[in-house]
């Protein structure tokens, strides 16, 4: 349970600091500050992690439990709508750009096919 409070931590903190960090990386001792604040989320002693999970994380998270799951549940369908949408269309490209291809080498492949016929082959000087 540690590890997953710090992980959820961490992982808030990394998509935060994403964007911060732009705005604020040119302040004095910037990284070491960051730094410091990792392995305070990290140390065994401090448990920031736990200690910032239980008292700002969990109840944000207990009170926002049903919009999440709908969240969830409405997610799902349009990712399968959508996989279903896309999934349709590019099997009617890869349908079409094979037929667009066999159209395309049709004359080449005549022309091949051509070259091996009996007319073709009676020509040919005869080698004794």
């Amino acid at each position: 349970v540690r590890w997953m409070m710090y992980w959820i931590v961490f992982a808030l903190f990394m998509a935060t600091e994403t964007f911060t960090d732009l705005l604020i990386s040119w302040f004095p001792f910037y990284y070491e500050v960051k730094m410091a604040f990792v392995i305070w989320l990290l140390s065994p002693y401090t448990r920031g992690a736990s200690l910032l999970y239980r008292r700002f994380l969990h109840p944000t998270l207990a009170r926002k439990e049903k919009d999440i799951d709908a969240f969830l549940v409405r997610a799902r369908e349009r990712g399968y709508e959508t996989m279903l949408h896309f999934g349709k269309r590019g099997l009617n490209l890869a349908a079409t750009a094979a037929v667009q291809a066999a159209t395309k080498s049709q004359g080449a492949l005549a022309g091949r096919l051509r070259s091996f016929s009996m007319q073709d082959l009676h020509s040919l000087p005869e080698q004794g």
